[in-house]
This record gives C-alpha cells, sequence and structure tokens, in this order.
C-alpha cells in the first residue's frame, strides 16, 4: 500500500510520515504549496484546478490511501478501489461519501446565492490526536 497525501494546506503531513508504518508515502502538491519532507517523496504537478486530484488518481492504485479533505477526490478514490481519509480522522466510505458531496453542493449552492456557510474551525490538538487514531487503525488494517 502506498500513502498519497492532498497536500496542498494539509495540516498533518509530518502526522502522516510519522506513523506511515513502513509505507511509501507521496506527497502530492501543486508548485505554488511545494514541500519537502523527510520520510516521503514529493509529486510537484502544474496549477489549475484539480490538478492534484488528477495526479493522485492516476498515480493510486486499489487499496492505497489517500490523505484528503476533498470530497470529490476522496469519491474517485474509493471509485478506483482506494482507501481515503480527512486531516480529522474521518474515513470516506461508500456509505458517507454520497451524503458529503450532496452537503457540499447545497453549500455550493448557498454561497453562489450570495449566502454565507461557516468555514472550518481552528484545528486542535483533540483533531490532531483523532486523526492519528485513526489513521494508525486504517494503516494497521491494511497490512
Amino acid at each position: 500500500m502506498s500513502i498519497f497525501v492532498d497536500a496542498d494546506g494539509c495540516p498533518v503531513v509530518d502526522l502522516v510520515i510519522r506513523h506511515r508504518q513502513g509505507h511509501d508515502v507521496f506527497l502530492v502538491c501543486d508548485t505554488a504549496h511545494q514541500m519537502v519532507r523527510d520520510g516521503a517523496a514529493t509529486i510537484t504537478v502544474g496549477q489549475g484546478p484539480d490538478a492534484v486530484d488528477y495526479a493522485i488518481v492516476n498515480r493510486m492504485k486499489r487499496g492505497d490511501l489517500v490523505v484528503t479533505q476533498d470530497y470529490g477526490l476522496a469519491a474517485l478514490v474509493l471509485a478506483r478501489g482506494g482507501l481515503a481519509i480527512d486531516q480529522n480522522g474521518r474515513q470516506f466510505t461508500n456509505d458517507n461519501i454520497d451524503l458529503l458531496l450532496h452537503t457540499r453542493h447545497v453549500g455550493q449552492q448557498i454561497r453562489r446565492a450570495g449566502g454565507r456557510t461557516k468555514g472550518p474551525k481552528k484545528r486542535t490538538r483533540d483533531a490532531d490526536r483523532a486523526f492519528e487514531e485513526a489513521f494508525r487503525a486504517l494503516v494497521q488494517t491494511s497490512i
């Protein structure tokens, strides 16, 4: 199993590398968010809508794990037989992805109509711990 991280703005890159349990980690980012970390390979792609998402989907294989907060990318990963988890430790599954995509769509409609929706909460240590626990469990069960 390889682990791909949608690394543009991902707050758990270092946690993924720390808990990778010997798996290869690929940080995928665009040219505006280049990063280098020991213990991971960096894949840099050109800027553009969904460029990072397509780079991940084109490189991943069945059973690979993707860390992303992008519901659209998570849906593509699931369709290709991969595993997906967000930065808070929520695993995306075939049982929850449709509702998440629908919720995202409704939020986009509200914003397009001039409405406002809540933004993400400030990141906490509890969120890091929840991610670490869920990530380790997912990697362990995938061995």
